[in-house]
């Protein structure tokens, strides 16, 4: 048996739910799995249709944070367990070293939850939590970096990165939504993030303002919602882009798919925003495993999720100019369709049935 406390799981929405939900899955082809996770809003539905054992944590964050330690202390101690699986350096931080003893234990690190300054309150917590793990796992070599660089420098440290389950089968309604919305537009572009300063959305804007000279059908969809809302609202209307800009804050899954299939080019050109970074990028994968190339950040992890030149492009999204040069270059001569051609191939490395047994191999 395998147990799994996170503090983010679906149907809460976000990466790492994702990468949470699809590594319980995946351990289920190897025994079974019992995850502990905070409730959300509709979590009785999900976990209705989940095939896992799910233990739903309620109450204020304070108390809920060690009430959850506690069940998870006593599941272990109680069970027969081949590992345990932490989402965050937060959710192994009050679990007993002990009790940890009698199993193999993985705390997994993004980037954003470890950008703590060296000899910080919140560093020093982070180091001695994850001292607690047999094996810390980094979602990409440049979060591996990060966290040798903020003070951790164990040897345990192993990079796997996130797994990908898609692509999903489309639905037909879902795939008129997407027709609606795209029409006989040229280039179709996506992006699916929260809108928040680190992912670039404004320099999108103001590229795809620069850009309709040469491509006056051009059509941009940014999937998801934050707190730039209101800012980037304000931007696209100051720059005339009502037409051209669709910003969908709440979708379906099956409707994201089907605009992601439509989609020609998905866009997500990363920055450092204050503490935030970009330390993988799974959209990415999600994007290649329906064919489409993608333009990445430098700063981040994203080098793991995009091969440069072959899968699609890296830049500085925080400069227009070079945002603007990427987007010409990826579209003259078609080579946003070889690029995608290689996307999808790349997408299958990161099959959860593969990813999966380099977690079984370190236990």
């Amino acid at each position: 048996m395998f147990l799994v406390s996170t503090r983010n799981f679906p149907p809460d929405i976000g990466g790492i739910q994702n990468l949470m939900e699809g590594l319980s899955n995946a351990l289920l082809n190897h025994g079974p799995v019992k995850v502990f996770a905070d409730n959300y809003k509709d979590s009785d539905n999900y976990d209705k249709k989940s095939k896992l054992d799910i233990h739903r944590i309620s109450g204020f964050k304070i108390f809920k944070k060690y009430r959850k330690a506690n069940l998870v202390n006593e599941f272990i101690k109680d069970n027969s367990l081949r590992a345990v699986f932490f989402d965050h350096w937060k959710s192994i931080e009050n679990i007993n070293s002990e009790v940890l003893k009698k199993t193999r234990s993985f705390c997994l690190i993004h980037s954003k939850e470890i950008n703590h300054p060296t000899g910080s309150s919140l560093n020093k917590r982070m180091i001695l939590s994850l001292g607690k793990a047999d094996f810390v796992i980094a979602n990409s070599n440049f979060t591996k970096n990060l966290i040798i660089k903020l003070g951790y420098r164990e040897k345990n440290i192993e990079v796997i990165n996130p797994g990908c389950n898609y692509p999903k089968e489309v639905e037909i309604s879902s795939k008129e939504f997407a027709n609606t919305i795209y029409g006989n537009s040229f280039p179709k572009l996506i992006t699916v993030s929260r809108l928040d300063g680190r992912k670039s959305h404004q320099n999108i804007l103001m590229t795809i303002k620069n850009l309709l000279p040469r491509f006056p059908n051009l059509k941009y969809v940014s999937i998801g919602d934050g707190d730039e809302k209101e800012n980037l609202e304000r931007l696209k209307n100051q720059l005339g882009l009502t037409k051209e800009v669709s910003f969908i804050y709440k979708s379906s899954e099956q409707e994201k798919l089907a605009l992601l299939e439509k989609s020609d080019i998905f866009i997500m050109p990363s920055v450092i925003f204050k503490k935030s970074v970009e330390g993988f990028g799974i959209s990415f994968i999600e994007a290649a495993s329906y064919g489409k190339p993608s333009i990445g950040g430098v700063h981040g992890g994203e080098a793991d999720a995009i091969v440069e030149g072959k899968t699609g492009h890296l830049c500085d999204g925080g400069d227009l100019s070079a945002l603007y040069s990427t987007l010409l270059k990826i579209l003259n001569n078609d080579n946003y369709k070889k690029l995608g051609i290689n996307a999808l191939e790349f997408s299958k490395n990161f099959k959860w049935e593969k990813i999966i047994k380099k977690y079984i191999k370190l236990i």
